[in-house]
């Protein structure tokens, strides 16, 4: 009986052993910025389109830059229009950055910042 005993318990016993070794995940910090509509959106078409245009322009500029992991809008109307995941080392670099969106600038729309923790090497398919 002992034996069986001993039997069924060591690849328990094993199993513990090998997950003492398994590496806990690291987590990174990054910073999620909430896009929502600013006090400012009465532009004619023309002018959205060209403040579109610039907006268009700053997230490439911060994805070719590394800083920017992240971004899209919502599919509704609401008053959240879209997010982006930035990659900085600071709470003020990613401010500094989001404040150079043309459509911060002109108010079309508004921000808050958060940080926010994922595990290192999470990747959205």
């Amino acid at each position: 009986m002992k034996t069986l005993l001993l039997l069924f318990l060591l690849p328990l016993y094993t199993i513990a052993q090998d997950s003492s070794s398994v590496q806990k995940p690291k987590m990174k910090q990054y910073f999620f910025v909430m896009l929502k509509a600013g006090p400012n959106r009465s532009q004619d078409s023309t002018a959205a389109a060209k403040i579109q245009e610039g907006h268009m322009a700053n997230i490439r500029k911060m994805a070719d830059n590394g800083k920017l992991v992240v971004a899209g809008p919502f599919g509704d109307d609401g008053d959240w229009r879209g997010i982006f995941i930035l990659d900085t080392p600071t709470m003020q670099e990613a401010e500094q950055l989001v404040k150079t969106d043309p459509a911060i600038q002109s108010g079309r729309l508004t921000y808050e910042i958060h940080p926010w923790w994922t595990m290192q090497g999470t990747v959205i398919k």
